[in-house]
């Protein structure tokens, strides 16, 4: 099981021990200068101290005392050895008078020799026994820290376990929330190291409420626009059923016909909404010329606005022209914008596109020659399912909204040259 209180201790505990063992280190060595240094001074005492001594007979009992760290060896003049304490063992020979260090068969040894009145006294030491001494007091050192050890082990697991009890309330108020409780988790208190943590499951929950809020604008938009052509569609099927002859029969098909188109329109306009809305498309923006989008457009309402006799044209497009955005998400919003404007134009009327700059921002633009729109209606027109007549979903100026505020964009109804409507789209982000 992966566990950050376990992990934290293994690393603090691992940290500790490193530096116990770096810190016996350093004491081993500084113990064993010490120590050294005070030997040395020892051994220079003892040779010293040996200048105005008689070497007779003294050299048996030294030889017997095995206590005794030191060697001593006195040379005269012809090299004829005078005193040695150590007759039977393999011991250094001094190379040079003062301090040297020697190796042997038994280790290395530390020497000091001094020459008084023709005599040479050298005093040896096993190195062995100065590192001895400082191993020992290294461990004196530690040895203190390897009791405690396991007090600290546990003191360290108790006050991981005391950080990380935020941790603890948070993942409480994360399992309160639920699909119909998705408020913020609470920023005050929250420790720094947590807080990234609180925003991005903050952020996280207002993206699945805007999901929420959106499956549920969008059931309740469904349910209201299909009741009633749904309704409709089972009336028109009775008639079909009750038709006394071809012709009532042939009509009532008709509508029937009609009915199912509208419903399928409306059902197609309901989800393009739905994708379009706040957080339900991750579709990344790109740079999206407007002069080849606005000449697509109108070649695809081109066999409409011909039905209807209507003049649909492009009356300015400005070149290299783009702006950021999803050319999908576009392409809709002026297919919604041309179909309006075919829709309440009068037949044999005008419809015309552009795209520019205007005002240091761009512009989108589709104008007709209808009726218009009263003042006091134009902020309505742009609820769902506000209906200017009997046609229509009354949702295109609401997808067209929609797809502009999702770009950053603005859409006004004007007054047209013309006399009619101009819905204008003006974008922020120019490029």
């Amino acid at each position: 099981m992966n566990s950050i209180r376990r992990h934290l201790l293994i690393a603090l505990l691992g940290t500790l021990c490193a530096a116990m063992l770096l810190g016996g280190w350093a004491t081993y060595r500084a113990a064993r200068d010490e120590a050294g240094e005070l030997f040395d001074y020892h051994l220079q005492q003892i040779a010293l101290s040996l200048r105005d001594q008689r070497f007779e007979g003294s050299a048996e009992a030294l030889a017997r005392d095995e206590r005794l760290d030191y060697v001593i060896r006195v040379w005269d003049r012809s090299g004829l050895t005078l005193f040695y304490s150590r007759p039977h063992g393999v011991l250094p020979e001094p190379t040079r008078l003062g301090y040297s260090t020697t190796e042997t068969v038994n280790g290395a040894w530390r020497l000091y020799a001094v020459q008084y009145h023709g005599q040479t006294i050298a005093v040896a030491q096993p190195m062995r026994v100065r590192e001895r001494k400082a191993a020992e007091a290294a461990w004196r050192t530690l040895e203190p820290f390897l009791v405690v050890l396991p007090m600290l082990g546990l003191l360290i697991w108790w006050l991981v376990g005391w950080g990380l009890r935020p941790l603890g309330r948070l993942a409480k108020l994360v399992e309160a929330r639920s699909p119909d409780l998705l408020d913020p988790l609470p920023a005050a208190g929250v420790p720094q190291e947590v807080r990234p943590l609180v925003d991005s499951l903050n952020d996280l929950l207002d993206r699945l409420k805007a999901a929420r809020d959106i499956q549920r604008a969008f059931v309740a938009d469904a349910a209201h626009e299909l009741r009633t052509p749904l309704t409709a569609l089972q009336l028109q099927a009775q008639l079909v059923e009750r038709a006394q002859s071809d012709e009532e029969r042939n009509a009532a098909l008709g509508d029937l016909k009609e009915g199912l188109r509208r419903a399928a329109h409306g059902v197609r306009q309901l989800l393009t909404l739905a994708r379009q809305e706040p957080g339900a498309t991750e579709a990344p923006f790109a740079p999206v010329p407007l002069a080849p989008l606005i000449r697509q457009s109108v070649a695809e309402h081109a066999a409409l606005a011909e039905a209807r006799r209507i003049d649909l044209g492009v009356s300015h497009a400005e070149e290299n022209l783009a702006v950021l955005g999803d050319a999908g998400a576009l392409r809709i919003l002026l297919a919604n914008l041309i179909a309006n404007a075919l829709r309440y134009a009068p037949e044999g009327g005008c419809v015309d596109v552009s795209c520019g700059i205007r005002d240091g921002g761009t512009y989108l633009e589709v104008a007709d020659d209808g009726p218009g729109i009263p003042l006091e209606e134009r902020e309505r027109v742009f609820d769902r399912f506000y209906r200017r007549g009997e046609s229509g979903s009354g949702l295109g100026l609401a997808i067209v909204k929609t797809i502009a505020q999702r770009h950053g964009a603005t859409v006004r109804l004007l007054d047209a040259k013309s006399g009619g409507l101009a819905a204008q789209v003006n974008f922020r982000n120019k490029r």
